[in-house]
This record gives C-alpha cells, structure tokens and sequence, in this order.
C-alpha cells in the first residue's frame, strides 16, 4: 500500500485478487463445484464494482436480480466494463424463469427492455490446425 493514493491501490487489489478467483474458479470447475464457481462470480462483480470501479448501476441490478434467484449460482458483470452484459450460472431447469425474472425486473427498474441469451458451457478456446 506504500506509495499508492487509495484508488491506484483499490485498482491494484482488485488485479490480484481477480487473480486468486480465476485460480480457484479453473479448480472449482474441474471439480464440478458449480456452488463455488458462482461464489467467486460474484465476488469479481463486487470488486470490479467496488475497487476497479468499471460496474453501471444498470449492471448491478442484472446480478442483483440474478443472485438469489433459484437455481442461480453466480452472476457478474462481463466485458469491459461501463455497460455491456453479464454472464449468469443457473441451473438448466430454471434458465427460463430466471431469463423472465431478469426481463421483468429489469424492465421494471431502469424503463429499458434487456436481451437475454440462454447458452451452454462449450469446451473453450483451444488451437486450429490451418
């Protein structure tokens, strides 16, 4: 903390904590502990909110209606920042009352219909062979 102003080192623990949660996102879903995964989602929004300061107020209320929601695990925001999207882990029984809930609650609190896309994990990035 020793020569930071409180933002640069607000800004700074948010990278290395980030850090820590991407590590144990990677263990969490290689054990399939989709609880913890969700956990450490929204514990990056609450940083990226709070020390990196890149969250909307439009944002928060997508992981605010999202997180308590059955069958939720995690939501944060994703992208760059000031605006864009938020990925949420739901179970698949409940992707479409929550899609819903999102749509209305949203609507509801900022006057603006959302788009929501209901997706599936994928195996990932990975080489091409050209």
């Amino acid at each position: 903390k020793e020569g930071l102003d409180e933002v640069a080192y607000r800004r700074a623990m948010h990278v290395i904590s980030e850090n820590t949660r991407v590590e144990g996102a990677e263990v969490a879903l290689k054990a399939g502990q989709f609880e913890e995964l969700g956990k450490l989602m929204v514990a990056s929004h609450n940083s990226l909110r709070d020390d990196f300061e890149v969250s909307t107020p439009e944002l928060d209320t997508l992981v605010e209606l999202a997180v308590g929601f059955e069958g939720v695990m995690g939501s944060r925001m994703t992208g760059g920042g000031f605006g864009g999207c938020t990925v949420t882990v739901v179970k698949k029984a409940q992707a479409d009352a929550l899609a819903a809930h999102i749509k209305k609650g949203y609507k509801e609190a900022t006057g603006v219909e959302c788009d929501i896309f209901v997706t599936r994990p994928g195996p990932g990035a990975g080489p091409l062979e050209l």
